[in-house]
């Protein structure tokens, strides 16, 4: 293995080292102000700085956290002391990750399907996060369950799109994150999800495969074997569990550097349990650990937003012991009795 690949697979390595995840805070100008919105807090570019920089110099949170993914606005961000929000993480040992794709569009000739633009430019745009400090990113492609859908083309669309973006982001020495989101959106019940996610996982792997794709420097991120949000009779906790792994081991090749899956609307207990329930069945091929946005975040910014500044401490804390929940789940060592304290 080359040096530059070598160096890849380090950072894959280190992204899901035992008892550390990712934190997901690299919303969209659009999507932030619908959380900023649910807490009564103005959507400016010093807010999101504000917010965004209380987690980030959150005391020890490096001890739980690997990287966190950001957007372009917050990459190229100052904190007030006058350190870059790069160096601010660097210094904290949380690895600084970009979002790069440019969202999920219609997938033309398939109504209700989405395909995620954004491969226009993207060797240019890599390099220059690349020169700014990041170390990995992110692409999420988004798959919906419904009525005769998702169809072949979508998922195969997806898989190519995500291929393609991992295999210019290891050109540029970036760690390629891949999700493939089944959306838990519908009344639809385990057994689709199952089959839905497996037929994606395999469709993207195969394409990583054509893509020539070093697994050892790629990072799945994976969404969870789980019932529709709105299905009458969903699985519990260890069903969930079983199926999300029984899915991997039939999909994911055991080279893939780590799998860390998103929460996807799953309550912030909920996420940590089912993460926790997998872990505890056994060894597995690859580190299984977390990338929660929401999951990590929820209740942080509820109690920053009633006072940014009085409550900063205080919502410091509740991140980091939401941070330190998900680290014991992803070794299997979770215990419902520890939310309490």
């Amino acid at each position: 293995m080359t040096d530059h690949y070598q160096k890849l697979a380090e950072t894959a390595a280190a992204l899901v080292a035992p008892g550390k995840g990712i934190l997901a805070i690299d919303e969209s100008s659009g999507t932030i102000k619908k959380r900023f919105d649910s807490v009564g807090v103005e959507n400016t570019e010093d807010n999101r700085l504000d917010y965004r920089s209380m987690m980030l110099t959150t005391e020890g949170l490096g001890e739980f956290i690997s990287g966190a993914i950001l957007f372009d606005e917050t990459i190229r961000q100052t904190l007030p002391d006058g350190r870059s929000m790069v160096q601010a993480m660097t210094e904290a040992g949380i690895a600084p990750g970009i979002k790069v794709d440019a969202g999920a569009k219609d997938l033309a000739g398939f109504p209700g399907e989405k395909v995620t633009e954004g491969l226009d430019g993207l060797r240019e745009r890599l390099a220059e996060y690349a020169s700014m400090g990041a170390r990995f990113a992110k692409w999420r492609a988004v798959i919906t369950i419904g009525d005769d859908i998702p169809s072949r083309a979508c998922i195969d669309a997806n898989a190519h799109a995500l291929a393609r973006y991992a295999a210019l982001c290891q050109e540029a020495g970036i760690v390629p994150i891949v999700e493939p989101e089944v959306l838990m959106d519908g009344d639809h019940d385990l057994d689709t999800s199952f089959d839905v996610t497996e037929a994606t996982q395999k469709a993207l792997f195969g394409a990583l495969y054509d893509q020539n794709v070093m697994l050892e420097g790629t990072v799945l991120k994976a969404s969870m074997v789980i019932s529709g949000s709105d299905a009458s009779d969903r699985a519990d906790v260890a069903h969930v569990a079983e199926a999300t792994v029984d899915c991997l081991l039939n999909a994911v090749p055991a080279a893939t550097a780590g799998v860390v899956f998103l929460s996807g609307g799953q309550g912030d207990v909920e996420a940590t349990a089912h993460l926790d329930a997998m872990n505890k069945i056994g060894e597995m091929p690859w580190p299984l650990s977390f990338s929660y946005g929401r999951a990590l975040q929820a209740e942080s910014l509820a109690h920053w937003a009633k006072d940014p500044k009085g409550h900063r401490a205080q919502a410091q804390a509740i991140l980091l012991h939401r941070a330190r929940m998900n680290s014991l789940a992803s070794i299997g060592q979770w215990e419902e009795d520890l939310e309490g304290q």
